[in-house]
């Protein structure tokens, strides 16, 4: 069987499309698309339904024009999901709660989709990267930092979503009891301090000036008090979290992907520290935190593989 399959990462601001055969990436493109603006600004659920749709149909038919053979597509989407591909919610992207995006996406293609958590599919795609490496790698922990901050668990060689679905959303840990709203319905959770738009606020409260992330990392990186401070509270607030989700995985392999990785070094020392001091003392020096892979595909590729059912743990 020829193992192709389109792997689709969906994110906040843009939808990423690619072709794969089994982990080779053989062609994407990118379509920038403001989904948590747009689908904000449509008040009808069944409109933003069909809206988001037609984008992933849109760019799926596009790559399947190159292949038609094309069968099998996974879809890295940010929310909650269930096994079933049930959208539960994305507390980020409105009016998508209850929304049965596999069926509905394999209805209107007229192909096999799987439909995984954003985060589960880019752990799952750092790790079959390092597993090519290290054979003997089974455990895999993942945070992506972007729109949201999404987590992820290889346990065994799988995917470990959990009893509902849920397991390992990261970025719905709290972190500052009482603090800032989240779109899940808490206040204080992690990804309002460790996502892009966490550290925008964050430097917006400190400054009083409005800076998108790549200007913020930029002033950090020439000294801006204001700009260390903010990234100060992303590597504080993910270092915290991530001490309380290693005392009850025990995991040594942890990568850090997403957008607002690529400012790595601008908060990855304060995360180091915080982490050793939160963790528990026979824990400390045993943990390999690092950037994701810098091929930046890892969303996309986990997915296709998934796709593929192409795990390695056994069944």
């Amino acid at each position: 069987m020829d193992k192709i399959a389109a792997g689709v990462d969906v994110g906040g601001t843009n939808l990423r499309f690619g072709l794969f055969r089994e982990a080779a990436c053989l062609q994407e493109s990118r379509q920038e698309v403001d989904l948590v603006q747009r689908c904000r600004a449509i008040s009808d659920p069944g409109t933003v339904r069909e809206f988001v749709l037609d984008l992933l149909v849109e760019g799926i038919m596009a790559l399947r024009s190159e292949y038609p053979l094309l069968r099998r597509i996974g879809v890295a989407f940010p929310g909650f999901i269930d096994s079933g591909g049930m959208l539960l919610q994305s507390p980020n992207i409105s009016g998508l709660a209850g929304f049965p995006l596999q069926e509905a996406l394999s209805r209107k293609l007229g192909l096999e989709v799987v439909v995984e958590n954003d985060a589960n599919a880019a752990a799952y795609g750092e790790f079959w990267t390092l597993f090519q490496q290290r054979p003997a790698l089974q455990n895999l922990l993942y945070l992506g930092l972007g729109t949201g901050v999404g987590g992820g668990w290889v346990h065994g060689g799988k995917v470990w979503r959990g009893e509902h679905g849920m397991a390992m959303e990261a970025g719905h840990i709290i972190v500052v009891p009482g603090g800032r709203h989240c779109g899940c319905g808490n206040r204080g959770c992690l990804e309002q301090y460790a996502s892009a738009p966490g550290l925008a606020a964050s430097y917006a409260g400190i400054s009083g000036v409005a800076a998108q992330p790549g200007a913020i990392a930029a002033m950090a990186r020439k000294g801006n008090p204001e700009a260390l401070m903010a990234f100060r509270t992303v590597g504080e607030t993910l270092g915290q979290a991530l001490a309380h989700i290693l005392k009850v995985a025990d995991v040594t392999v942890v990568r850090i992907g997403g957008g607002l990785s690529s400012a790595w070094d601008c908060f990855s020392g304060v995360l180091g520290c915080r982490l050793d001091q939160d963790l528990i003392p026979s824990l400390r020096g045993k943990v390999d935190v690092q950037q994701g892979n810098s091929d930046d595909l890892a969303g996309m590729r986990g997915a296709a593989l998934l796709a593929l059912g192409l795990q390695t743990g056994s069944p």
